[in-house]
């Protein structure tokens, strides 16, 4: 692998001292009046502007501190904004013997429009790729000025088009599904080159490779296009779920480009790959070698690892993470590459988010494969040496269980000790180990994984029961685009092919399986399931507040409820491949008082509950009553 490229910062101060001081970009690009927290740190560049001088005079602003650092290119000023200041042009002042530099930087009113609503056990998120969901605007496909003028939809590994404005014209579609949150992979600036990756060029269509946190890309529509879909989003009733990147930058960043500092990101004398492994991070034996290079160790070569232990990293990105909320008024923080990030920045990070919302829903990806190492990155009741504050999770752990259960259903294994739904059962069994496992964000697939119906052998009657468990049991439920409609396929050879176009998202598509009309009767009977689910679900508190009671799969037949004052819902699975009566006596407990139930999903109204008729590989969802 190649080591990474990092600039001559000896050569810099040379540089800088030939030159006339100017100023290029200040970051964040503005802030507001009455933050809970005043200060705010400046990120000013240019050729020569650390080796300025600087002042403000503007009433209710403070600068308290210039900052100088390795390259001169760069100052970092610490700021305070009085809550008596008022909206508008602040000029930072540099000067350099007889020079004067001028640089406006606004300071805004704080607007009542909603923002940090979060997403609750109430929501269900929809997970879409813009580039891959539906294009509203081809003129913004591609530009010549970026470092990836490509666009392509016959090539896997190009970008295809899609953007917000396309999204924003399918809000309808979502509220339709049931959908009352959606989360997009990452929507700001990825202006990379095509990159090399097993041997082709892709490129960073995905997002997960920023070069300017400020800036949405342009080829989504930009800044404007963003928070023009949030405020359609929001007047439609659906929260905006962003997704953030704190372990990484693309290598084309302008900060990567030109290094305020060596320990800007981690180096290695050599180029040194995370492992991926995550165990050395939780374990009481592990070597420190061993937790170094998974924390510290680059993701991929294209990707610098961020080192969140300089300040000046750590207040860039908690900034930007506020900035975001509230310039475009997101209610939720999903965070990518959860477990790579320095966890004491984590907390930090994720603090000083929750100080300004309290509402807000942060949500982590770790992938991890059990329990123990799952609550380590969120509020948890294990004695870790180190206590996450993060306040959910993306739940792993979970959808392991609930596709092997799925695997197993209809063969010998799914009767076992450990098979079937055992799997499910004992998956739950372990929320013990958190504070609120509610506040998990369960899944059957997303944009990294096989797609939930190849996993299961395209069988229809395993995705209605996966879609039944994920839409009934705890936690809060998310979709993979195209699920809905029955897309399919597995990461073979690549990824590409688990994050194909949604058909109908193009003018010149043939097929448009947003609406009915274009999808096939299969395909129809999959999106009805979706929706009646998603709807019933929507508007039952019981599922979404209710507590959780399982009771021991017997025989590949698994049961639990849902219930509060409200009302009880009890949903029982048969993960074999023949019909079963159920006998219901064993649930008394649940029971009790109840004569009679309404099948949710079939609307058939049952007159006695002694014995549940049970058809192959399906569950039942039925609303007690007396």
């Amino acid at each position: 692998m190649k080591k990474p490229y990092l600039l001559p910062l000896l050569l810099l101060p040379l540089l800088a001292g030939a030159q006339t001081a100017s100023i290029d970009r200040v970051n964040p690009t503005n802030w507001w009046v009455g933050m809970k927290n005043p200060n705010v740190q400046l990120i000013v560049h240019g050729p020569g502007a650390g080796t300025l001088a600087y002042s403000v005079n503007y009433p209710g602003v403070k600068l308290v501190k210039t900052n100088t650092v390795e390259n001169p290119n760069y100052a970092f000023l610490d700021l305070t904004i009085a809550p008596t200041a008022k909206p508008g042009r602040v000029q930072l002042v540099g000067k350099k013997g007889a020079q004067t530099v001028t640089q406006s930087w606004e300071i805004k009113a704080r607007d009542n429009a909603p923002k940090a609503q979060g997403v609750t056990a109430a929501d269900f998120i929809y997970l879409a790729m813009p580039d891959r969901f539906a294009n509203g605007d081809p003129s913004n496909d591609k530009f010549a000025d970026l470092r990836d003028p490509n666009h392509d939809r016959a090539n896997p590994f190009f970008r295809h088009g899609g953007d917000l404005q396309g999204a924003a014209q399918r809000i309808g579609y979502l509220k339709d599904l049931g959908v009352t949150a959606v989360w997009f992979t990452p929507v700001l600036e990825n202006n990379q080159p095509l990159t090399s990756e097993g041997g082709t060029m892709r490129a960073s269509y995905h997002g997960y490779g920023f070069t300017d946190q400020y800036n949405v890309d342009r080829r989504l529509g930009g800044n404007a296009a963003y928070k023009s879909y949030v405020q359609q989003a929001h007047a439609a009733g659906l929260k905006v779920v962003q997704d953030a990147v704190y372990n990484h930058v693309g290598n084309t960043h302008w900060t990567v480009q030109d290094l305020p500092m060596k320990s800007w990101l981690h180096q290695w004398p050599s180029y040194t790959n995370t492992t991926y492994r995550y165990t050395p991070i939780t374990d009481p034996h592990a070597a420190q070698s061993d937790r170094k290079i998974t924390l510290d160790g680059w993701f991929v070569p294209f990707l610098p690892d961020l080192n969140q232990q300089n300040p000046y990293v750590a207040n860039y990105l908690i900034e930007n993470a506020i900035w975001c909320v509230e310039n475009f008024g997101i209610d939720a923080w999903r965070v990518d590459t959860y477990l790579y990030n320095d966890q004491p920045f984590m907390n930090r990070c994720n603090a000083a988010l929750l100080a300004e919302y309290p509402r807000l829903h942060i949500f982590g990806e770790s992938a991890v494969t059990n329990a123990i190492d799952q609550a380590y990155y969120t509020r948890s009741r294990i004695d870790f040496p180190f206590k996450s504050n993060q306040p959910g999770a993306l739940d792993f752990v979970l959808e392991g269980a609930l596709l092997g259960a799925l695997k197993d259903t209809g063969t010998p294994a799914g009767t076992g000790w450990d098979g079937g739904a055992q799997r499910v059962y004992q998956a739950l069994a372990q929320d013990v180990v958190y504070q609120d496992p509610t506040k998990l964000v369960t899944f059957l697939d997303n944009h990294d994984h096989n797609r939930f119906l190849s996993e299961i052998g395209d069988d229809l009657d395993k995705y209605k029961l996966g879609l039944t468990w994920l839409l009934t049991t705890r936690g809060i439920p998310s979709l993979y685009y195209g699920t809905e409609i029955l897309m399919k396929n597995f990461k073979d050879p690549t990824d590409a092919e688990v994050r194909k176009d949604f058909p109908g998202g193009w003018a010149e598509d043939k097929e448009n399986k947003f609406a009915a009309a274009g999808r096939s009767a299969r395909e129809n009977e999959a999106f009805d399931f979706v929706k009646k689910l998603a709807t019933y679900r929507r508007d039952h508190k019981v599922l979404h507040t209710g507590q959780l009671m399982q009771y021991l799969p017997e025989n590949g037949l698994y049961v639990y409820f849902r219930y509060d004052a409200s009302g009880t819902v009890m949903v029982a699975s048969n993960t074999t491949d023949k019909a079963a009566a159920l006998p219901t006596a064993r649930f008394s407990e649940r029971l009790s008082g109840f004569t009679k139930a309404r099948n949710v999903l079939t609307g058939e109204n049952l007159n006695t509950l002694a014995t549940l008729q049970l058809p192959a590989k399906t569950a039942v969802v039925l609303e007690l009553l007396k």
